[in-house]
């Protein structure tokens, strides 16, 4: 199970992330977010990542030509989207795609159908956030079919993560609002709790 940390503002929390074991690093390109980091700042801290790291961006509701035409200066390796795209959007972006899915007990997952050609992150619905909610929804309800091809997110903490491990089993997960000390500051205490946990699971496999 890999695992994304996301909401980097600063190379400190991003160094501490990679030395202790994390696949890939997420970057909000989202200026209402509260962990927003300007494409500029982004670059800095990836020309000073090992290079085996993921490096992901993450936008809501983009222009096409601006994600391409970005995307390659700042060292990203893929697109996740939070908006309302639509999958030909998606077929026009020239890097790997992630696309976001809000749930709540409602939600369809037939809707996945339409967006085969990238991958997926379930994270929880709320009208008033597009991630970032630390709340966790119904998990029972993913369909079997989907689980080892989801990024899964919403409210994942140290105190679940064995859970996920044994019983969802997704492609990866995605976390951030529960490994913080305040909004885009990672704390280094839960890092390496977290990350402790994580790494005696994957080893135990």
């Amino acid at each position: 199970m890999q695992v994304k940390i996301c909401g980097i503002t600063n190379i400190n929390d991003a160094l501490l992330c990679c030395e202790l074991g994390t696949n890939a690093l997420g970057f909000i390109f989202y200026e209402k977010s509260e962990r927003y980091i300007s494409y500029k700042q982004a670059t800095e801290i990836i020309r000073q990542l090992p290079p085996f790291i993921m490096k992901v961006g993450i936008f809501v509701n983009p222009i096409i030509h601006e994600i391409n035409e970005v995307a390659p200066g700042i060292g990203l390796n893929s697109i996740q989207l939070h908006g309302d795209e639509q999958p030909a959007f998606v077929k026009q972006i020239n890097l790997p795609v992630i696309k976001a899915f809000h749930i709540n007990n409602d939600f369809e997952y037939s809707k996945l159908e339409n967006y085969m050609n990238c991958s997926f992150l379930l994270d929880t619905y709320s009208p008033d956030n597009l991630g970032g909610t630390g709340m966790t929804f119904d998990w029972s309800r993913i369909p079997m079919k989907f689980r080892d091809k989801i990024i899964l997110a919403g409210g994942i903490s140290f105190y679940n993560i064995e859970y996920i491990f044994k019983n969802i089993h997704p492609m990866a997960i995605d976390l951030s609002s529960s490994l913080e000390s305040s909004p885009g500051k990672k704390d280094s205490n839960k890092l390496k709790e977290f990350f402790n946990k994580v790494n005696k699971l994957r080893y135990a496999c």
